[in-house]
């Protein structure tokens, strides 16, 4: 297995042991995440970002299963399926995740998640998000809520 495909191994198995450490073990110094929610997160916030995960994982039901791990010296990928009960509204959620890695000096340096967040909206959001998930303003939204949450998580632990 290339040392790449196992350092995405690793992620995803510390991040179904809720060892948001180990995560961040993972990530270069100038790591920089992004998706639909967070849509640029450096080394610090994305850091924070898995604590948060982890710490909330057990009140969610959060279960992670990871498949499809390639890469090779510059890229790579995997396939991810979070399992949870999204807070806000006590819905189950599968959020089905498509990730995209580089890497730089044996860690991740850029790391993209992609999911179709009109589906993600549809579920964790209900009626509401069938209805107008694909739009600007619930995108909008949904980002500006997952960014205050990760604030005030940020601000806790300081």
């Amino acid at each position: 297995m290339h040392p790449h495909a196992q350092l995405i191994q690793t992620f995803y198995t510390t991040f179904q042991n809720r060892d948001a450490a180990g995560m961040a073990a993972c990530y270069h110094a100038d790591v920089v995440f992004s998706d639909p929610v967070f849509p640029h997160l450096e080394r610090a916030k994305a850091v924070a970002m898995w604590q948060m995960f982890c710490a909330r994982a057990e009140k969610s039901g959060l279960r992670i299963e990871f498949s499809n791990v390639q890469a090779d010296d510059q890229s790579g990928r995997a396939h991810w399926d979070a399992h949870y009960t999204f807070s806000q509204t006590g819905r189950p959620v599968i959020n089905r995740i498509d990730t995209a890695f580089s890497f730089r000096d044996g860690k991740i340096v850029r790391h993209t998640d992609s999911f179709d967040f009109w589906k993600w909206a549809s579920m964790a959001l209900g009626l509401r998000g069938q209805l107008l998930g694909w739009t600007p303003f619930v995108q909008s939204a949904v980002r500006k809520a997952g960014n205050r949450g990760l604030e005030s998580f940020i601000q806790t632990q300081a």
